[in-house]
């Protein structure tokens, strides 16, 4: 029965991920004026600033109980971040022979997401 509210939580958590990824992108789409990476640079970057406090917090403080640790952690953060889309857009920046975009928003994403995620746990502590 635990395996039960473990899903749940991980799928609720997950839906509502996905829909404020998803407003991230329009957003971002809408003040570029078409449509681009930025959306999901912002998802990715704010997803592991996210991720960052969040276990910052359970680690520091011992809050919250699992389920509401897998709700928020792998269910809004994993549904938030969009590593596939993430590889999917520098798949096609290659495809385009975009070398130089290519290598700057892939860099770009995985450095700056690492500070952010050791940001989130410097602020916890």
């Amino acid at each position: 029965m635990e395996i039960f509210k473990t899903l749940l939580s991980v799928g609720i958590g997950s839906f509502f991920g996905g829909i404020a990824r998803y407003g991230l992108s329009r957003a971002a789409t809408m003040i570029a004026g078409s449509p681009t990476v930025w959306g999901t640079f912002a998802a990715n970057i704010a997803g592991c600033l996210l991720i960052g406090l969040l276990y910052g917090l359970f680690e520091r403080h011992n809050i919250a109980g699992e389920q509401w640790r897998m709700l928020l952690t792998v269910g809004f953060c994993g549904g938030f971040t969009t590593f596939s889309t993430f590889v999917n857009e520098n798949y096609s920046l290659l495809s385009d022979g975009r070398f130089i975009q290519t290598a700057i928003y892939a860099s770009a994403s995985f450095f700056i997401g690492l500070l952010m995620v050791y940001i989130g746990h410097f602020m916890t502590r």
